[in-house]
């Protein structure tokens, strides 16, 4: 589940051009739903031209400030003249691949960003058992970790973050770690991010309330008993921490990623509400990263492909504020490239770090010298959880939570 709310980062950056990915051209007859790679299908330029030619994209459970996403649905709209429909943002990942299997053609995802633990759901979830997913090779495919790729690139990691607590300022005790949650306070304020079956971030918490209650990923029998027990205190609220509840007022308590600390922050700053956070003391879980799908049966295979090909990006360049406004009619009209106005833009690597996550190739960014600085998040001062080690669940590890927490949730 994810919260909602606006955030836009505000930073001068300058622009740093890279050179064209290919100068091929594509073939008037070019199947962009087949296209496994950019530089055997015409280059930057035709994929541009051929996203431009679709005109929408189809993306669903993606918020404005879950990890910046908002300066890239507006940069990628800005520069490329392409439409996108966000369908249920507030959704979670098992939305996301219902949608690819059950909604109409038109309307299905051409994209899905979904947590790693429904990676096997994804793969063996088409009518005939095989893959939902279409095979494609970003142009910085080599920078991705091996261990958040498929060898044949039928998904890849894109960014990640920590769990850590949020709460409404006005609450009267300040929580510093995931136990104080059971505090007699906060008697019916404390909310989680949906369904820990179906919702990643909602898995991940219950992970980190097992840490928190001294037992380990391998298994979360002590993280539902820590939520089990809220529900019977009547400190868990009944209110899911998403957009809608947490503006209106309840949950007052949840744990979230630290990417959506700063546009939490501006948003309670715009409401009249403070909204603080704090890293736990008692558990240093970092979420496993997202993942990125291409829809095999995308309805706009090509503005598929360049959206993952933007957001999987390391430039330093423009975000949709600082475009001139005429870019996407120049390159419709052939007086601009657009892998030249592709590669001046801010890669969707760096707007992840801008939003306060952490992107999948930063290690090959710091070495390029290609990351931006990351924002200075305000959290809360907690010094004794900036000495714990950062721990983070295996792909395995989550799927044998999930399994447990099938049999387990429903008698919350």
């Amino acid at each position: 589940m994810r919260k909602q709310f606006v955030f836009g980062v505000v930073a001068a950056i300058s622009v740093a051009l890279l050179p064209a990915v290919s100068a091929q051209s594509a073939s008037a007859d070019t199947n962009w739903a087949t296209c496994t790679d950019i530089a055997s299908c015409g280059g930057m330029g035709a994929l541009v031209k051929a996203a431009q030619a679709e005109g929408s994209l189809n993306i669903t459970t993606v918020l404005r400030n879950w990890a910046d996403y908002g300066d890239a649905i507006d940069s990628y709209q800005a520069a490329f003249g392409i439409h996108i429909n966000d369908d249920n943002p507030d959704g979670g990942s098992s939305y996301e691949i219902k949608s690819i299997q059950t909604a109409p053609a038109p309307s299905q995802p051409d994209v899905v960003d979904i947590g790693a633990s429904h990676i096997q759901q994804a793969m063996t979830g088409s009518t005939t058992g095989g893959s939902l997913f279409a095979p494609y090779k970003v142009v910085t495919w080599n920078d991705i970790p091996s261990l958040w790729k498929d060898s044949a690139g039928y998904w890849f990691g894109n960014y990640s973050g920590q769990i850590v607590i949020g709460y409404d300022a006005k609450l009267k005790v300040h929580p510093t770690k995931i136990k104080d949650f059971t505090n007699p306070a906060f008697k019916k304020v404390v909310g989680i991010a949906g369904d820990p079956t179906g919702a990643q971030e909602a898995l991940i918490s219950v992970m980190a309330a097992t840490v928190a209650n001294g037992g380990t990923f391998n298994n979360v029998q002590k993280g539902f008993d820590f939520y089990h027990g809220l529900k019977k205190s009547g400190n868990l609220s009944g209110a899911t921490a998403d957009s809608t509840h947490i503006a209106t007022g309840n949950p007052k308590l949840w744990l979230d990623y630290s990417f959506n600390a700063l546009g939490t922050e501006q948003l309670g700053a715009q409401i009249g509400k403070t909204i603080n956070y704090v890293k736990p003391s008692d558990a240093a879980v970092m979420g496993t990263p997202y993942i990125f799908g291409i829809n095999a049966t995308a309805p706009h295979p090509a503005a598929a492909r360049l959206w993952v090909e933007f957001l999987m990006s390391e430039n330093k360049g423009h975000l949709a504020k600082d475009l001139a406004g005429d870019e996407a009619s120049m390159v419709t009209a052939g007086t601009l490239d657009g892998g030249k106005l592709f590669n001046s833009l801010m890669g969707g690597q760096n707007i992840f770090q801008l939003g306060g996550a952490v992107p999948i190739n930063i290690a090959a960014m710091k070495a390029k010298k290609l990351l931006v600085p990351s924002p200075t998040t305000i959290f809360q001062s907690n010094p004794a959880a900036d000495k714990l080690t950062l721990q983070q669940p295996t792909v395995a590890q989550q799927a044998t939570a999930t399994a447990l927490l099938t049999k387990l949730w429903p008698t919350l």
